[in-house]
């Protein structure tokens, strides 16, 4: 992952409604590779005295048939994939009697992570991590819930309910026990469990960042350590909202919440709590990591100079003995003149004089101690 494009899934380019739209009006999701909307409905339920747990799966239903369905069964769990069919959104919205500025901001993306209590029914939107990506890509997460019913909103095909899914499909789970909180509960803990993945790939990738940092040749190291960091902003910023938006479902008294389901909403709660904390720490290692990749950069640094120093202050006494000999001050014109220019050993004398020099003036730094790295 380079620079670039830690930034732009930072700060990513959001789609706005045109200047003067009404509140309320629900406009459809336009990409390059837009995701078809596509509609799953889970319904399921207790039969009878004998307390025989059933349930029902239908792959892109009409409108009459989830009229039907919240009518019939106990539970009915409307995933909705996709949102480019804006209408088919309006007549979901209109069964369950949502309010137009909830289904707009399911729609309008990027989101601040909220819930809204509208009465009958709750709005919760956050961010969710899009499993079709190894690297932190997250999406947009909607959910409603009232009596009855669980309305779920996601951008792209994929999610983590899986197990859900197959806990209702096989029959023995404390699902059919409870009503559409216990599930919409269930729903939020699986969105923040998912996180947990992400996290640990982060702490592996910052432990061998930290054993490679004073390694030589690592030029990406900075940009590693910068889309790190902004790896763990974009993930603190879905789950910090979202933290104090959880303690409010545990909180308060609601008609829709039963009590024995609040103990999973402060479930949810504490896992956000979690995940702040390992953000945090991580942050700071992150921070210490830059600081001591600098003072590493710094150190080499400081290093070559008094190498190239070194260098530099043995030749100049080599530069002075040369310089002095290359005047070419004949003798026979002058007895002060450069005798050595006659002289049977002057060529050898100079050189060594010059090496002389050198050997006494390595000695000298190797006493001082500025040779040693």
């Amino acid at each position: 992952m380079n620079l670039t494009s830690a930034i732009r899934r930072l700060s990513p380019k959001r789609s706005r409604p045109p200047r003067g739209t009404p509140p309320g009006t629900i406009r459809g999701v336009q990409t390059a590779s837009p995701t078809p909307t596509v509609i799953d409905v889970i319904a399921y339920d207790k039969n009878g005295a004998n307390e025989t747990a059933h349930h029902v799966e239908l792959r892109d239903p009409d409108e009459a048939t989830i009229v039907e369905l919240l009518a019939q069964q106990k539970v009915v769990w409307i995933n909705i994939t996709g949102l480019t069919d804006v209408e088919r959104l309006k007549r979901i919205g209109k069964i369950l009697n949502l309010h137009p500025l909830a289904l707009e901001d399911s729609t309008n993306l990027y989101q601040r992570p909220k819930i809204e209590d509208y009465g009958h029914y709750y709005y919760v939107v956050t961010r969710m991590a899009d499993v079709q990506h190894k690297e932190t890509e997250l999406e947009q997460f909607s959910l409603f819930f009232g009596k009855g019913f669980v309305l779920a909103i996601q951008e792209h095909k994929g999610d983590c309910f899986e197990p859900i899914r197959a806990r209702i499909r096989g029959g023995k789970t404390s699902l059919y026990e409870h009503g559409a909180d216990f599930l919409a509960s269930a729903l939020l803990d699986a969105v923040i469990d998912d996180f947990f993945p992400h996290i640990e790939r982060i702490a592996d990738l910052l432990e061998t960042l930290e054993t490679n940092i004073m390694a030589r040749g690592q030029k990406d190291i900075v940009q590693k350590i910068y889309a790190m960091r902004q790896e763990l902003m974009l993930i603190r910023r879905a789950i910090w909202p979202l933290r104090d938006a959880l303690a409010i479902m545990f909180r308060e008294e609601s008609p829709l919440i039963e009590a024995n389901t609040k103990f999973y909403f402060r479930d949810c709660y504490d896992h956000t709590v979690q995940i702040i904390d390992a953000l945090e720490s991580y942050r700071d290692l992150v921070s210490s990591m830059m600081e001591i990749y600098l003072s590493s950069v710094t150190y080499r640094l400081n290093d070559i100079m008094r190498t190239l120093t070194v260098i530099s202050t043995l030749f100049m006494p080599l530069n002075l003995i040369a310089g002095i000999y290359g005047m070419n001050f004949h003798g026979d014109k002058s007895p002060w003149n450069m005798p050595e220019l006659g002289w049977y050993f002057g060529y050898p004398f100079a050189l060594g004089l010059m090496g002389v020099v050198v050997v006494v003036l390595l000695i000298s730094f190797r006493l001082r101690g500025w040779l040693k790295s």
